[in-house]
């Protein structure tokens, strides 16, 4: 994949994670689940959604990596809100949050691209 076309993917979902992370905290506010199980299973959702229309590998890899990127990237993202680098800009660390699990889900994608890449 040229890698002008992979920034456009990425832009996407990073857009996407950026603009559906309050509706899918609102349906898990509906379902009364716990926030972090619907944010799991959501971002899950758009990593799988990626994986099989960016990616195009087999469909267990796709599946095996959508799930472990964005469980990884959700605890590296309330992680890094622990730290609480930017309290004075966002003093509930919601942004922060959601803003670090785009990039880190970002940044899982192109390792593992790349690992896939060198291995092929």
């Amino acid at each position: 994949m040229k890698p002008q076309v992979r920034i456009l993917f990425y832009s996407i979902l990073f857009f996407l994670y950026l603009t559906l992370t309050q509706f899918i905290l609102s349906l898990g506010g509906v379902l009364k689940t716990d926030p972090y199980i619907t944010l799991g299973f959501g971002f899950a959702a758009l990593n799988l959604i990626y994986a099989f229309f960016g990616l195009k590998w087999k469909p267990l890899l796709n599946i095996i990596c959508a799930i472990g990127i964005a469980a990884l990237a959700l605890f590296l993202a309330l992680q890094f809100t622990n730290l609480h680098l930017v309290i004075d800009y966002d003093p509930y660390q919601v942004k922060t949050a959601i803003f670090a699990n785009a990039v880190f889900s970002i940044i899982f994608w192109e390792i593992v691209y790349q690992v896939k890449i060198r291995k092929s």
